[in-house]
């Protein structure tokens, strides 16, 4: 298949399961499903699988810029003897990568690994944070905005972001939050900044400071000031500083991102509605929310950027987690599935119209 139309499959393929289960879902008299479809994983993990093929053994092709650029680097490196390189910023991945290269193992197994990767720490995090709602939850995650662009192009970024949410899923298991936080930090150095948000939550539990400070963050962008942007370029290594930095034309969108600040908006309300309206009591919601409003606050300080929506990802990727997490795990009322899935279809709804129509 050429590489112009695997959005437009993906998407379509994502939208046909997700309306298809939201309409199974509303259509419940007591908002459960099948409990034997629920409790097995296969239907899940028979999705991740071809999901990981998909993405994984993508061609070649003009739209997949990353990927392209890694062919070419891959090239270079193909039958080079290896070495263990310590003095690199992304040292799983970079030395994972060369190793693949000096192997002569092709370009295509290479991405095919990120994609498992990729594509298995969500289903891992969707299994053991939503057991009971595992597909649901995994498709939910197949159909954020930035999902399908961070598997082809964003690769380490994307890589990363999935084992991150492996960490989120065993908060409760520092051992295996200790680990996978390093994996995912050794995959891409700008999970630095979701990892101190991980560790700030952890230990400071107080959700109406973060949510203030997302408001103060917000009326900051709104303003144009740019003073923050400039501070956190001194604090980070030089390519974070290009982007943040850099006025070159990168052929997108700039300025005050009126879509992004709506897209990114939708967990808050969510989120706000769910603690204060709702008086729903949960520290492992609050825990994952305080993270996402403390990365998204950082993006909004950065909005003027180039390239911003890689800095946006870094919240992004927490995004359909932190969004239905009060739907599936908490008590919403006697209407939460039906809430439930209009939420869904919404957030299907704003990835087709900026593939489809906006962009």
């Amino acid at each position: 298949m050429p590489g112009e139309y695997y959005q437009s499959v993906y998407l379509v393929v994502v939208s046909i399961l997700t309306v298809y289960l939201c309409f199974y879902y509303k259509q419940s008299n007591d908002g459960t499903i099948n409990v034997q479809q629920l409790m097995s994983p296969m239907p899940t993990f028979v999705l991740a699988v071809a999901m990981a093929l998909f993405i994984g053994l993508r061609p070649q092709a003009s739209c997949f810029i990353d990927s392209n650029n890694y062919i070419a680097y891959y090239n270079l490196m193909e039958g080079n003897k290896f070495y263990f390189e310590s003095q690199t910023l992304n040292l799983i991945f970079d030395n994972l990568f060369r190793w693949m290269a000096s192997n002569q193992l092709g370009w295509p197994v290479f991405f095919l690994v990120i994609a498992s990767i990729y594509f298995g720490g969500m289903y891992v995090a969707c299994m053991k944070m939503f057991p009971y709602d595992t597909l649901i939850s995994f498709l939910v995650c197949l159909a954020a905005f930035s999902t399908f662009s961070f598997g082809t192009n964003g690769i380490k970024a994307g890589a990363a972001a999935s084992l991150f949410l492996v960490a989120i899923a065993y908060h409760r298991s520092l051992p295996i939050v200790i680990l996978f936080l390093c994996l995912s930090l050794g995959f891409h150095h700008s999970m630095t900044m979701p990892i101190v948000a991980f560790i700030l939550a952890y230990f400071y539990r107080n959700i109406k400071v973060y949510f203030l400070g997302w408001c103060f963050c917000l009326i900051i962008a709104l303003l144009n000031i740019t003073f923050f942007q400039t501070l956190f370029a001194g604090f980070t290594d030089e390519s974070g500083a290009q982007y943040l930095l850099s006025t070159e034309d990168w052929g997108g969108r700039s300025g005050f991102r009126f879509d992004f600040v709506i897209y990114s908006a939708m967990p808050v309300l969510v989120g706000y509605w769910a603690i204060f309206k709702k008086q729903i009591m949960s520290l492992t919601y609050e825990f994952l929310l305080s993270i996402y409003l403390t990365t998204n606050s950082i993006w909004m300080l950065c909005m003027y950027a180039s390239f911003t929506n890689r800095i946006a990802y870094l919240s992004w990727f927490l995004y359909p987690i932190v969004l239905i997490y009060p739907f599936l795990n908490e008590d919403w009322g006697e209407n939460k599935y039906r809430v439930f899935t209009n939420v869904v279809c919404l957030h299907l709804f704003f990835t087709l119209f900026m593939f489809f129509i906006y962009n």
